[in-house]
């Protein structure tokens, strides 16, 4: 085992500690379901749920899609979703405003723990960054990551806070700005001489 990873993965949630942080106000709204197929019991209030074949979850700002997706209740609430893929993904606004973005074979949502576990090729991208690899674990309330810990490699990319900012030379001076290349106007072609009266 690498002596290293613990401390490679303390430094990635140092560097890359919270994407963002979920709109609070979507575990609170109707969850809309729409497949080619479901199979489910509605009385049972801790049954399951597997819908199957084009799958579009929807609550608040949160949009999903997979091929087949299972929906765990208990005591009546949404308790588990899983959802499969290739690749399963969703699309959710931040408390922020900003927008987050996930995608992988496998997304394993437990609401009561507000944890998201991406597993096989995910990728999660947002206005702070983009993170990639092979299995997440996001926690939807905190905003914490982590990536890794199973022997593969995680890819990060980090965003300067200010983008414009990052794009001025070092020393404050605004870059030259662009000019155009001056242009001469082409000569007409001239036609060659006819020889010898032909």
């Amino acid at each position: 085992m690498n002596r290293m990873l613990p401390a490679k993965l303390a430094l990635l949630a140092l560097l890359f500690p919270a994407m963002a942080l979920a709109k609070s106000t979507d575990r609170n709204q109707l969850v809309d379901v729409n497949s080619d197929a479901n199979n489910c019991n509605l009385t049972d209030d801790n049954g399951k749920c597997r819908f199957s074949g084009h799958v579009v979850i929807v609550q608040g700002t949160l949009e999903a899609h997979a091929d087949t997706a299972d929906i765990f209740r208990k005591n009546g609430q949404i308790d588990r979703v899983l959802l499969n893929g290739k690749q399963a993904t969703f699309k959710q606004e931040m408390d922020d405003g900003s927008i987050v973005d996930g995608m992988a074979d496998t997304i394993d949502y437990s609401v009561p723990n507000d944890i998201v576990i991406l597993t096989g090729n995910y990728k999660m991208t947002s206005a702070k960054g983009t993170n990639a690899g092979q299995r997440m674990v996001y926690n939807t309330k905190t905003g914490d990551m982590q990536g890794g810990g199973d022997g593969t490699r995680v890819h990060t990319v980090i965003q300067p806070k200010n983008a414009a900012a990052a794009s001025q030379p070092a020393n404050g001076a605004k870059p030259p700005a662009a000019t155009k290349p001056a242009t001469t106007p082409a000569k007409p072609a001239t036609k060659p001489a006819k020889q010898g009266g032909q």
